[in-house]
């Protein structure tokens, strides 16, 4: 099948793959470094996260003729890098499974819209606010040596997203970049070019990391992820069937799962640069750009272990602020869509202390209990 791609395509595809992973590689590491990944396993990570987004984009995409572009979760790492400090690398890999296992379950029983109703969007976007929550106040939290740096970058994101919102993490990236050089700190030498190659970890079931880690991170992928994929992909007016791509959303995570990847959903705010008219005008060519984007990704994947030591050679300060700044965003969404009705705001505000608290019952974390009390409170509270 011959596949012409305009430049309107090469270029949204392009920008597609750069923001998706400047916007969250930081974020991965994290997570990564968490769950006490050793080299050759974040290796093994990076390398199925490229495959899987960018196979799954490319099959999907060529099969709907639809622009469908796949993503891991950003905000699931998130979780997964303040939760797994006291989990194993095998006990994660099983939280990874669990996760993607309940998502296929839901895509093949047609539950999708249902799930999502019965978690109130409020307490969903609570319960991510409470995760996201440190990462902003981290940002500010750098040692004094690091402050100009972050503000810099900072300096960088503010002024370019009020211009060109999509290219405010790159214009931060950059800036940061930049910032280093002058300084000396950036020693672009030392980077080398080498092939990612795959780990396999059996994975160690866990009873309280399943219930306290899997089940958020199933809820926060299929809430802060899916959800708002497929209302950009409505939004542009495409319509298709939605079950089986959740389902195979899913079926990703449990296959690429033993090897680090930790949970694959629709993208949004990537996704948008491939289905809005600057992609292609004709609607029925769009797919093309994320077909661009999936092949992009699987090379990313491939080159795995050189995207992270590029990142290896920033100081971690440069890494914490790239994290906090990628994830403004979200964190200002998720607090607007939580606290915007007034009678909906007792629930929501204990879920988001609940789990930015950090607590843990019985081994089980906060983002779980924070969802549970916010439930409780939401459904036994009188109605008027």
């Amino acid at each position: 099948m011959k596949l012409s791609l305009s430049h309107s395509s090469l270029t949204a595809g392009f920008l597609a793959v750069l923001v998706g992973y400047t916007s969250s590689i930081a974020i991965v590491l994290q997570a990564a470094q968490s769950a006490g990944a050793s080299a050759a396993q974040l290796n093994s990570a990076m390398l199925v996260l490229g495959l899987g987004v960018g196979g799954g984009t490319i099959v999907l995409s060529l099969l709907t003729r639809v622009p469908i572009l796949l993503a891991w979760s950003t905000p699931g790492a998130a979780l997964l890098a303040t939760s797994l400090h006291t989990y194993s690398y095998a006990e994660a890999i099983g939280i990874f499974i669990f996760a993607s296992a309940l998502m296929v379950l839901v895509g093949l029983s047609g539950l999708f819209h249902r799930f999502s109703r019965w978690i109130p969007p409020h307490l969903a976007a609570a319960m991510l606010a409470g995760i996201l929550v440190h990462f902003g106040i981290a940002l500010f939290n750098v040692d004094k040596s690091a402050q100009a740096l972050v503000g810099v970058m900072l300096l960088a994101y503010l002024v370019v997203r009020w211009i060109w919102p999509r290219l405010a993490i790159i214009a931060t990236l950059t800036a940061g970049i930049l910032f280093l050089s002058a300084q000396g700190a950036w020693h672009s030498e030392s980077i080398s070019w080498q092939w990612a190659l795959p780990r396999w970890q059996t994975p160690v079931w866990n009873s309280a990391a399943l219930l306290g880690v899997g089940v958020p991170l199933f809820l926060v992928t299929l809430s802060s992820q899916n959800l708002p994929g497929v209302a950009m992909i409505q939004s542009f007016g495409y319509q298709p069937r939605l079950s089986p791509i959740i389902t195979v959303t899913g079926l990703l995570g449990v296959v690429f799962a033993p090897f680090g990847g930790f949970a694959y959903n629709l993208a949004a705010i990537s996704a948008a640069l491939c289905l809005s008219p600057e992609a292609d005008p004709n609607p029925e060519n769009r797919y093309k750009a994320t077909v661009f984007a999936g092949g992009l990704y699987v090379l990313c994947g491939l080159l795995g272990a050189t995207i992270i030591g590029i990142f290896y050679v920033l100081p971690a300060p440069f890494i914490t602020a790239l994290a906090g700044i990628a994830l403004i965003s979200t964190l200002s969404q998720s607090f607007a869509s939580a606290f915007e009705k007034e009678d909906q705001r007792e629930s929501t505000l204990f879920t988001f202390l609940v789990t930015a608290s950090g607590l843990s019952f019985f081994n089980v974390g906060s983002a779980f209990w924070g969802l549970v009390l916010g439930l409780l409170i939401h459904y036994a509270r009188p109605r008027s």
